[in-house]
């Protein structure tokens, strides 16, 4: 006779296992009453919270780098920094050879931006960033705009639309807005502004203008738009020694609803006039005496006259001026071997005529200038009291760009000059782009549920 089998349990789906406990005593809640003997809480460990990934860019049009500089300073990490020009390429490699922290991981591509593929960084970017060539529009060029092939705006266009960032930072120069290009520059914001909605074959930049504005006024949502606003900041309100105007063109993606506006200016022209003719704290700080001071201009006799305007609270610190930016450097050296300071090196051939007098040494420079065939004559000249000139040295240029120090420029001085007079200052892409992280982490702040 068989023996029936015994029967089995059954199998569980799964197994839990049960997890160590540590000693109690150790877990004790501080709340709970000590008196009775095993009385605790046991709490779960708070789940690690990973590190906050730094925000991803891609430059454009990177020239001597720099807007790329700012942005690094502003805490951004670079998936490309693309550029033309052979020489500025050189001069990034330069400090990327010499070990130059903010640029020597920088993934620098030399070439056509015309010719580059952007869907490489689609999905893995947060901004695009960069200055289309601004010869196009510039007071001092030939006015081509839209008719001249370095316009690269409609470039800048097709990398938001191919990448989809979640922010854009694009710069030019003044003449942007100029009345005459008024029209075109409608255009350029509303291209960012509705990045996929592309020129038709056979149709002209006006008809494709026009499509825009129907589109806008209509209300109508396009799967990928931007907020975009802009504005002429001078970068003297921002710290920079060096009277400098540049458009700045800012936007965010739709989806990133978040309040922004460009940051309020920190410095202020009436501020150093006050510093200079009321107080004289800045003859003082310069340790300027009474006798080596230079006349109080006629124009500003007012700050002597009127106590009030000197105790006036103006609530901005003052411009800075020549005088502030390269005091310290001393004179430039006429060999790079006798310098103290890099590329401090004394170009001859200086000279003062009607309408290009040089920058005087106690007021902010005046803009620094490329031209199309190296440095326009006159220009980007020092002018002491005395009325005497001469050139800014590359590393007095530097300054007056707020590059600095350990970054190098090598090659000649007209095209170490040229590449410095298209450059951006470096302190303020810095003040607008990080207002511009500091949106894009307020958003990510309130967007993402909070553990606790």
């Amino acid at each position: 006779m068989k023996k029936k089998s015994a029967l089995k349990k059954p199998t569980p789906l799964y197994r839990q296992k049960t997890p160590k406990r540590k000693n109690p005593l150790s877990r004790r809640d501080p709340l709970c009453d000590d008196s009775e003997p095993g009385s605790y809480v046991l709490r779960e460990e708070p789940p690690e919270i990973p590190p906050r990934r730094a925000p991803r860019c891609v430059e454009l049009f990177a020239g001597a780098g720099g807007l790329a500089l700012a942005a690094s300073n502003a805490g951004f990490e670079h998936d490309a920094v693309l550029e033309y020009n052979h020489d500025a390429c050189e001069t990034i490699r330069a400090n990327q050879r010499r070990g130059y922290e903010l640029v020597r991981h920088w993934p620098l591509l030399e070439g056509d931006v015309h010719n580059q593929d952007f869907q490489t960084w689609n999905g893995r970017v947060d901004m695009v960033s960069g200055g289309p060539p601004c010869q196009p529009f510039s007071i001092g060029g030939k006015h081509g705009a839209m008719g001249d092939r370095r316009n690269l705006f409609p470039e800048a266009a097709r990398a938001v639309r191919e990448i989809q960032p979640r922010a854009f930072v694009f710069e030019n120069v003044k003449g942007l807005l100029r009345e005459s290009f008024a029209k075109y520059f409608g255009y350029i914001v509303l291209q960012l502004s509705f990045p996929r909605v592309t020129l038709r074959a056979g149709e002209d930049w006006t008809e494709h203008l026009a499509r825009l504005e129907r589109i806008k006024t209509k209300g109508t949502e396009p799967d990928l738009r931007y907020s975009v606003v802009w504005r002429l900041l001078n970068a003297a309100d921002y710290g920079v020694p060096q009277r400098r105007e540049r458009v700045f063109i800012v936007g965010f993606r739709s989806d990133i609803r978040v309040p922004w506006s460009f940051p309020s200016a920190t410095h202020s022209r009436e501020a150093l006039l006050r510093a200079q003719w009321g107080t004289g704290d800045y003859w003082e700080r310069h340790e300027i005496t009474q006798r080596n001071r230079p006349e109080m201009p006629s124009r500003f006799a007012r700050f002597a006259n009127d106590p009030q305007l000197i105790r006036q609270p103006f609530g901005r610190m003052p411009w800075r001026t020549v005088r502030d930016a390269i005091a310290d450097l001393g004179e430039p050296t006429r060999t790079e071997s006798g310098a103290r300071f890099p590329n401090h090196v004394l170009q001859p051939g200086a000279r003062s005529y009607a309408g290009h007098t040089g920058s005087p040494l106690d007021e902010p420079a005046k803009t620094l200038k490329a031209g199309d065939h190296g440095v326009p004559g006159g220009e980007n000249m020092l002018r002491y009291p005395n009325g005497d000139v001469r050139y800014f040295s590359v590393r007095e240029s530097c300054r007056l760009q707020a590059f600095p120090d350990d970054y190098v420029f090598e090659g000649s001085w007209t095209e170490n000059m040229r590449q410095l007079g298209n450059a951006v200052p470096v302190e303020l892409g810095e003040v607008v782009l990080r207002s511009v992280r500091a949106a894009l982490e307020r958003h990510d702040a309130t967007a993402t549920p909070r553990l606790f």
